[in-house]
């Protein structure tokens, strides 16, 4: 069975967070800034598509060149094999990227690839240049970086954080792969209770108990190698009811609160989509009445930033209840993703640990309480 190189990409900062995810699937890994390499078949692609929790995407590495100049660049992609890839009425939309390289101009980059792609296949298939372009879509992706050029082809389609349960409304809630990969950096793994006090549209809760019942978060979705006509149509299909076989009861509870009963509806109805409505307890209650008899979890919450001034009282306000209400369940750890550097002296207590991320293109602090454990 024919092996790929294929690699991941990833939010910055989840570099380890992902290569520990797929060594975990039982490959041998390779991290870069960005990416994690890895081998393997369609089945691989199939199982990796379905089964990371905390990618965003799925690549094929078809070539890897140096390219100091556009003549490099086009002579290298026409000379790769392009029919044995792409269907002659194939969709290819080329995106690229160039970084601290001598070919900086991406839309040149992008226009070359493209060229180079449209000039090869034309004399491949014997047509007169024209191609369709009416087929299925083949995402292709060029990467220059210190003048090392890549080209892949995306497997994935939109990216890996779309799983499909979750309802589109207003805000921005976050990413199921980010909230996955913060899950990640705690000790979660479903023995223990978990509990998110200010849950929002519900995301932690879900994907904690998705990681709790080992249920695949890509359940619910196609990806982009449903399409590929060389790509075996039977895998998807198969590794999906292996993967239905693989769920587990759930073993400790999950509490999701919030303040605004209009996004805890959201919430139960994202967690309805995911199969996993009666695994979570929905409770309306705002922060500073919260109460649990629950022992020895996790806490773990997305509080607002208060990035307006107007907010930010607010948002310092809650960080002081949070700090009176939840800092005495000192057997739970706890842990709290904020974009507000004051957020230590408002709750009331230095963090064991602290932990840079992007949300998005916002810089934020994940701050990590260990528990004292009785």
């Amino acid at each position: 069975m024919k092996k790929y190189t294929l690699y991941t990409t990833m939010g910055a900062g989840f570099e380890s967070v992902v290569a520990k995810e797929l060594q975990t699937l039982g490959y041998e890994t390779r991290t870069e800034n960005g990416r994690v390499f890895f081998e393997g078949t369609q089945e691989d692609i199939v199982k990796t598509n379905l089964w990371l929790r905390t990618a965003d995407r799925v690549k094929i590495l078809l070539k890897e060149f140096k390219a100091l100049d556009f003549d490099t660049l086009y002579n290298e992609v026409y000379a790769f094999d392009w029919a044995q890839l792409l269907p002659v009425d194939a969709k290819f939309p080329v995106q690229g990227r160039a970084v601290r390289s001598k070919l900086h101009s991406e839309p040149d980059v992008q226009s070359i690839v493209k060229k180079a792609i449209v000039d090869k296949m034309t004399d491949q298939y014997h047509r007169r240049g024209f191609l369709p372009e009416t087929g299925s879509e083949y995402p292709l992706d060029i990467h220059i970086y210190k003048d090392i050029a890549r080209i892949s082809l995306d497997t994935t389609g939109e990216s890996l954080f779309k799983r499909g349960y979750r309802v589109e409304h207003g805000g921005a809630p976050m990413k199921e792969n980010f909230a996955a990969g913060l899950l990640r950096l705690t000790p979660y793994n479903g023995t223990h209770p978990l509990i998110d006090p200010m849950t929002g549209s519900g995301t932690l809760a879900i994907e904690a108990a998705l990681i709790a019942k080992n249920i695949a978060p890509g359940t619910w979705r196609k990806f982009a190698f449903d399409n590929f006509d060389w790509f075996d149509p039977t895998l998807h299909q198969k590794l999906l009811e292996e993967a239905k076989t693989m769920i587990k009861p759930l073993e400790a509870p999950i509490w999701a609160s919030d303040i605004d009963q209009s996004v805890l509806e959201i919430a139960k109805l994202n967690a309805h989509n995911a199969g996993v409505l009666q695994d979570i307890r929905f409770k309306q209650v705002a922060v500073k009445d919260f109460t649990t008899d629950l022992e020895n979890g996790i806490i773990i919450a997305n509080p607002p930033y208060g990035k307006r001034l107007k907010d930010r009282k607010g948002a310092e306000e809650l960080y002081k209840q949070m700090g009176d209400v939840l800092g005495k369940y000192t057997d739970f750890s706890q842990y709290y993703l904020t974009a507000d550097p004051n957020f230590e002296k408002f709750f009331g207590a230095k963090a064991t640990k602290k932990r840079k991320l992007f949300n998005g293109n916002l810089r934020v602090d994940f701050y990590q309480y260990w528990a004292n454990r009785r």
